[in-house]
């Protein structure tokens, strides 16, 4: 299929955007190479998926030396952890590593997810050594083709995968125009397993939350990332967007009529923003670096016609660190949350605000994160039964990535943060507090908080 015809399903380009994202990704190569000190040494075992892999049977991936395993199926079994296995963890992850979708020196790579997971190991924080306090998901389905299309449009989902063909020949394709998307030929089939473990591990929390007071947080640990995939087409590196999918899968499948979904990362998620603009009974707010790609989430983009109202877009200013985030969590997310009454939180949690990423300009260290994945636990604790999941976006500084999810494990376990030991406080500057104040008052006007 000519990759033209795949362009044809999309009727929305953001070609300046998109190229001003290219143009960043090319100047910021080699600063990303020189912070990516964290060594993974990624193997790749070939094709081990067949053309698409939706034969029904199960498929099992085992392709790096560090130790990712992951079982997944497309059969309709029954593959969710027993509730004794539920009821005893206080963590529980999936691991999706795409080692296949692949591109050289692309920040958006199949070492993300490896490098974490060797954090992980090498802290101690898998149930290897923390028992039955952390559990991993080893087997799940894929998502369905009805799953993506709760979400984005089958003409778009059928157009890519028909576009795998085109892949398998060239090797790889862009699927964004001149944007910086890109795709192999186990791209439609990976992004499939991504979106997959998110709502296994959906299943898991609710299942968890029927018979237990504090049920385990959740943690996919998944790529390509999907919060700037808009319903007719990829974007930003994104595929499928899979905490937009998870929450449409809440409602559908569990009943949890009210899904409040949280965006730190660093770049608006005008995909999952536009997924539910008038829907509102689906909450999204998004804190973002105000001018950063792709160039949405203003403070006035609110939702339309009965979802206005239900999303809130917090642009904060370059340089905005720490102090910026705690208060932004206490005087907006919280009271958002609070008036919202969700039955579930999900979180797209993107780590290149941090400080050492190269591709943005905020200041948050490895204590934020552990501050925020701390304290919107708690947050699903008071409002929704504990019922939270967090999902893998951005992030491409592989230190402050797999550093930060780790201490993101610690504040779901409850044990003290170690950010102490990488963060350095030296590389800090004044964080802007007058704009950020204002921000915040802004956002705050706006929604009557």
């Amino acid at each position: 299929m000519p990759l033209s015809h795949l362009m044809e399903l999309q009727t929305f380009r953001p070609p300046s955007f998109a190229g001003t994202m290219m143009f960043l990704v090319r100047n910021q190569v080699q600063q990303w190479k020189n912070h990516c000190r964290f060594s993974v040494n990624t193997m790749l075992s070939g094709h081990r998926f067949y053309k698409h892999l939706l034969s029904g049977r199960k498929c099992v991936s085992k392709n790096t030396k560090t130790s990712v395993s992951c079982s997944y199926s497309t059969e309709q079994n029954d593959t969710s952890p027993s509730i004794k296995q539920l009821s005893h963890a206080r963590v529980i992850y999936a691991v999706a590593a795409a080692l296949g979708h692949n591109k050289e020196a692309h920040p958006e790579s199949s070492a993300r997810v490896p490098a974490i997971v060797k954090a992980l190991e090498k802290m101690e924080l898998t149930p290897k050594f923390c028992g039955s306090d952390i559990l991993e998901l080893q087997n799940f389905n894929l998502a369905s083709v009805d799953d993506i299309a709760s979400v984005h449009a089958k003409a778009y989902v059928s157009g890519l995968e028909k576009a795998m063909d085109q892949a398998s020949e060239q090797g790889l394709i862009l699927i964004e125009g001149s944007g910086p998307t890109y795709a192999t030929s186990t791209t439609f089939h990976e992004s499939l397993v991504a979106a997959g473990a998110g709502l296994a591990l959906v299943d898991s929390v609710v299942a968890a939350s029927k018979n237990q007071l504090d049920p385990p947080t959740a943690f996919a640990l998944i790529r390509p990332p999907g919060h700037h995939a808009i319903p007719k087409g990829p974007m930003g590196f994104c595929v499928f967007g899979n905490v937009a999918i998870a929450a449409r899968h809440a409602q559908r499948v569990h009943g949890l009529k009210r899904v409040f979904i949280i965006d730190f990362d660093v770049h608006h998620g005008n995909g999952t923003n536009d997924a539910f603009l008038d829907d509102p009974d689906i909450f999204f707010l998004s804190t973002h670096q105000d001018g950063s790609y792709p160039g949405t989430g203003k403070f006035d983009e609110i939702g339309i016609g009965a979802g206005e109202g239900a999303t809130l877009n917090l642009p904060l200013p370059g340089g905005s660190g720490d102090t910026a985030m705690r208060t932004v969590f206490d005087e907006v997310i919280v009271p958002c949350a609070q008036r919202f009454k969700p039955d579930i939180i999900l979180v797209s949690a993107g780590y290149d605000g941090h400080v050492l990423d190269p591709l943005a300009s905020l200041q948050f260290t490895t204590g934020t994160y552990y501050m925020l994945a701390s304290n919107i636990k708690q947050l699903a604790k008071d409002l929704c039964g504990g019922r939270c999941v967090f999902f893998l976006e951005g992030g491409y500084n592989l230190d402050s990535l797999s550093y930060s999810v780790a201490d993101s494990f610690r504040a779901f376990l409850g044990e003290p943060s170690l950010a102490a030991e990488f963060d350095d406080p030296a590389i800090l500057y004044e964080e802007p507090s007058t704009r950020v104040k204002q921000a915040i008052q802004r956002v705050k006007h706006i929604h009557s908080l």
